[in-house]
């Protein structure tokens, strides 16, 4: 029993791999078809040919063509949701989050180019980046769901996995929260998003893991204003 529990560990981890290999390819070829072509002029036979599937695979993996640009994100926010939950007992919140957010970005930072045709993507696409920024919210109320797991506070309606529900059941989740993790999911947020910006614009002058450190060195400190004199010196 225990040798054919040993040959399906890996054989499950292939598997896994396989389909996030999948997945990842046809993100890959739904943005650059569309940032060459158009959201408007690209189909999903067209995504799938790219990306070497059919088309009744790309509908194992999305619902519609419209949701593999918007849920670019998806299985980003669930390695960070459990990395929070996995870290080590004596980090803190603030601590569990900041790690599990570095070493997502280390991975994203890889794939610049892709972010960037993105981002670009949604721009010109107004529905899109309106449905992709309640995507985002809807990532943020499970961040906050992992907190309130990791700080004891958990609710029963925490599911790591659940990216997006009904109005009255985003509601009711939102109710069930504390606000601290509410607050710390939404700080920890914006923390990542102005590293990146404040990088952006000065990428010859330091480096992002130093950007990133200290924004949330500054957090964790309560935003002191001791921190300005360092940045005009």
């Amino acid at each position: 029993m225990q040798s054919v529990n040993k040959r399906a560990a890996p054989d499950s981890s292939w598997r896994e791999r396989k389909k996030q290999a999948t997945r990842a390819a046809l993100v890959e070829a739904a943005i650059r078809l569309a940032a060459e072509h158009g959201v408007e002029n690209v189909t999903v036979d067209a995504i799938s040919e790219t990306a070497g599937v059919s088309a009744r695979t790309f509908f194992n993996y999305f619902d519609s063509r419209d949701e593999v640009f918007v849920m670019v994100g998806a299985e980003s926010s669930a390695r960070v949701r459990r990395a929070v939950l996995d870290a080590p007992p004596e980090s803190t919140a603030l601590e569990a989050l900041r790690d599990a957010m570095a070493t997502e970005l280390q991975e994203i930072e890889n794939q610049q180019e892709l972010w960037r045709l993105h981002a670009d993507v949604l721009r010109r696409s107004p529905d899109l980046l309106a449905r992709s920024i309640g995507a985002h919210m809807a990532d943020e109320i499970g961040l906050a769901e992992a907190l309130a797991e990791r700080v004891g506070a958990g609710s029963p309606l925490f599911s790591g996995d659940r990216r997006t529900g009904s109005t009255a059941e985003d509601e009711e989740r939102r109710r069930a929260l504390g606000l601290y993790p509410r607050l710390l999911a939404a700080v920890g947020a914006t923390a990542v998003r102005i590293a990146v910006e404040h990088w952006c614009v000065r990428q010859e002058e330091t480096t992002f893991a130093d950007v990133f450190r200290e924004v949330f060195e500054q957090v964790a400190a309560g935003l002191p204003e001791s921190h300005i004199a360092k940045e005009t010196k």
